[in-house]
């Protein structure tokens, strides 16, 4: 059996070019990414990540938002305080978003694979998995890239690294998606809600 080329990782020395890489890996060869993803690590790096991922997200969300409404109606100042809260919100709290990702996966994990991993470990992998999002400021691609990070990639990472069959590893995706993705709309439309 050959050895797999070790997945890229976040580097707070080079946070560019190191975030470029985990992200082109993400789209252009995510079975390969998590064949050499290790568990192993700090979880401050993979942290980070989600925080640069989530301020690009931002940033350019607020752009398109602000466009959309300079073009279909007006942009006030309420409306532009309102974007900028939620665009600092989602950026502050992505990491801790992530974090209970991570539990409802682990969960799902050690109840469809076994006591094989730890919160650490399945945080690396979903904060990683989640620099596909690096695109959802583009309308529409947003709905498929949650579908994508969820259950595609996290779906690999948990039939690469954790050494499960097909079957496992999608009904272990799965399990975990249902809530995440049911609480992730819930959450949006609670905060629609609080601004509107």
């Amino acid at each position: 059996m050959h050895k797999h080329e070790r997945a890229p990782e976040f580097d707070l020395e080079n946070p560019i070019s190191s975030a470029a890489e985990v992200i082109k890996a993400l789209f252009t060869r995510p079975r390969g990414f998590f064949r050499g993803f290790s568990t192993e690590g700090p979880v401050k790096e993979p942290g980070l990540f989600v925080l640069l991922v989530s301020a690009v997200t931002g940033f350019l969300s607020v752009v398109v938002a602000l466009a959309s409404n300079l073009i279909f109606g007006e942009v006030t100042l309420a409306v532009l305080g309102a974007t900028l809260l939620q665009a600092l919100v989602f950026v502050v709290f992505s990491p801790v978003a992530i974090g209970v990702v991570a539990a409802v996966y682990l969960l799902s994990i050690r109840t469809f694979v076994g006591k094989v991993s730890s919160l650490r470990e399945v945080y690396r992998m979903a904060a990683y998995a989640y620099g596909a999002m690096i695109l959802a400021w583009i309308p529409v691609v947003n709905a498929f890239l949650v579908t994508y990070v969820l259950m595609v990639l996290m779906g690999l990472g948990i039939r690469s690294v954790y050494r499960t069959s097909f079957m496992t590893a999608v009904i272990t995706a799965l399990v975990a998606f249902v809530p995440t993705a049911t609480g992730l709309i819930l959450l949006r439309g609670l905060f629609a809600l609080s601004l509107g």
